[in-house]
């Protein structure tokens, strides 16, 4: 199931190593920047090779990738986790974790107020 070149798309390998569910999501998600290959801003036409570090930002989490196989088409997931060596760091403790816009139950309906400071500590405002 590996490519015999010695290249391959980074949306195709993202989405052949199972980080997003379709290819189109690896798509836009390149497109959108969330994806750096060796540090530089990729491009979906971005070529991948072995020993790239590919890092995958998605909300407040990043995924820090190396690329050991080349992919181009989706394989089993066992197959896919022996193509690249997950090189994160470890998410926050729970403890450290903000808790976001917590309403005491049967407080009813946030107010106009309430709900704008709701979402300036979501970052929407």
């Amino acid at each position: 199931m590996t490519s015999e070149t010695t290249s391959a798309r980074v949306d195709s390998w993202l989405w052949a190593v199972r980080v997003f569910k379709s290819r189109s999501q690896a798509t836009a998600a390149v497109k959108a920047g969330h994806v750096r290959v060796n540090g530089e801003r990729a491009k979906p036409a971005t070529n991948v090779k072995v020993g790239d570090r590919v890092v995958v930002r998605g909300g407040l989490v990043e995924k820090v990738l190396v690329v050991e196989k080349l992919l181009v088409k989706r394989v089993s997931a066992p197959l896919a986790a022996e193509a690249f060596t997950d090189q994160s760091p470890p998410p926050p403790p729970r403890e450290l974790a903000v808790p976001l816009a917590v309403r005491d139950r049967g407080a009813g309906r946030p107010t106009k107020r309430e709900r704008r400071e709701i979402d300036r500590l979501r970052g929407r405002g």
